[in-house]
């Protein structure tokens, strides 16, 4: 199977071979990286906004947990249709559209919560959230490699893309972790519909704006492409789908982690510092994530993945152990060297395996498992540290990471017999 690099360098328009031409920034404008980053925090805060809300609303923590999962439903059955329309039609009339129904259903969500609308309504509202988000992350990844192969010169294509991934993943882990903080602060100092309808704003303008950025050309589809696009079965590949499989594995990871740490620190009687002390994990596995674009060539994606996914599975495995906050911050601190780069690496591998003319389905597809995970694990570890206790619920995460390790294993095998080695 060709990677993504190869058959857009064969086909698309060649830069000059040597190290010269604009660089990345350039390319993409100045303005491009912090519209990108502000646009992506409605994607983080909606599944806590949402349970936030609700939960205040209407008092059932139960109901919470159950619109959280309808957010992530949403996402699961329209999100790759958004990623596979992007890719057909470009992604600029695909996110303005994706980008004003999403501030509409937030809206009426904060509405809805407060009504005396029966609990259906406020599902489907939750639902529709998720059908409706814009899906910032992937659209941002297949813009930048795209810009990437047609801008700048194959000496430093390799190169910038390792970067690139590592910037972006770094990107996630931010909002990841102050998407949730941002939703505690407005809903403790104005009211629990406030971070909604604050999503709902950041969708409006920052959405839009990414929208109608000039670097949106360089995913512009042309006739000849469309005509070169690879079949969709090409996106139920083995080789792919070992990498989604990695990608829900490590949504399954947030959820759980931010999950059972909440439990840990009610417990504490500190339940209001678990997105602060989640916050240790996240800075970590962000700073990790942009290092890992130093890693030498020689150090293979596929060894990445065991390696830092291994380090995560060690660090879980001490969580049920921990009784004190600092040992807890210890061991965060440690779980996050693991995740960011294992983060960076199934991205750029869902990259490098993206069939021709499917970027941007497939890297919706992998974002999209993360929030799926997120809200599944959420969820369902919720419901455990509630009925059976924090130390069941801190086993959670051992069970998530060992999906991310079992995947990386998987790709491990795969990746031998086949042509793909990144």
């Amino acid at each position: 199977m060709m990677t993504t690099l190869e058959s857009d360098r064969q086909d698309g328009p060649r830069p000059g071979l040597h190290d010269d031409g604009p660089s990345l920034f350039r390319a993409a404008g100045p303005s491009y990286f912090p519209v990108a980053l502000i646009a992506r925090f409605p994607y983080a805060m909606i599944v806590v906004g949402v349970l936030t809300l609700v939960v205040s609303a209407r008092g059932s923590l139960g109901l919470g947990g159950l619109t959280s999962a309808m957010v992530g439903l949403g996402a699961v059955l329209c999100a790759p249709l958004v990623g596979a329309a992007a890719d057909r039609w470009g992604q600029r009339v695909v996110i303005l559209c994706a980008g004003l129904a999403s501030t509409v259903t937030l809206l009426v969500m904060a509405w809805v919560a407060y009504s005396p609308l029966p609990d259906y309504a406020v599902l489907i509202s939750a639902l529709l959230i998720g059908a409706t988000t814009p899906q910032i992350p992937p659209m941002s990844r297949t813009r930048l490699v795209g810009i990437i192969l047609r801008r700048l010169p194959i000496a430093r294509q390799n190169r910038t893309l390792s970067r690139t991934m590592a910037y972006e993943s770094a990107a996630d882990e931010v909002t990841f972790v102050f998407g949730p903080m941002i939703v505690g602060i407005l809903a403790a100092m104005i009211n629990p519909a406030a971070p909604v309808v604050g999503a709902a704003l950041l969708t409006l303008v920052f959405v839009t704006s990414f929208a109608l950025h000039r670097s949106v050309q360089a995913v512009r589809p042309v006739q000849g492409e469309r005509a070169l696009a690879a079949p969709v079965r090409d996106l139920f590949r083995g080789s792919l789908l070992t990498v989604l499989v990695g990608a829900l594995g490590i949504g399954l990871f947030f959820g759980a982690v931010l999950t059972s740490l909440t439990s840990f620190m009610s417990d504490a009687g500190q339940g209001e510092s678990a997105g602060l002390v989640y916050g240790v994990m996240g800075i970590g596995s962000a700073a990790f994530a942009l290092g890992s674009g130093l890693f030498p060539e020689r150090f293979s994606l596929r060894a990445r993945w065991l390696v830092f996914a291994g380090l995560m599975l060690a660090g879980t495995l001490m969580l049920p152990f921990v009784t004190g906050l600092g040992g807890m911050l210890a061991v965060l601190g440690l779980i996050g060297i693991g995740l960011g780069p294992t983060l960076v690496t199934v991205f750029s591998l869902v990259s490098a395996r993206s069939p021709r003319g499917r970027a941007a389905t497939a890297m919706t597809v992998a974002t999209t498992g993360i929030v799926v995970g997120q809200s599944a694990s959420s969820a369902l570890v919720g419901q455990v540290g509630e009925h059976l206790g924090t130390g069941v619920a801190l086993v959670a995460p051992m069970l998530a990471a060992a999906v991310v390790l079992g995947a990386g294993t998987v790709n491990w095998r795969m990746a031998a017999s086949e042509t793909i080695t990144r």
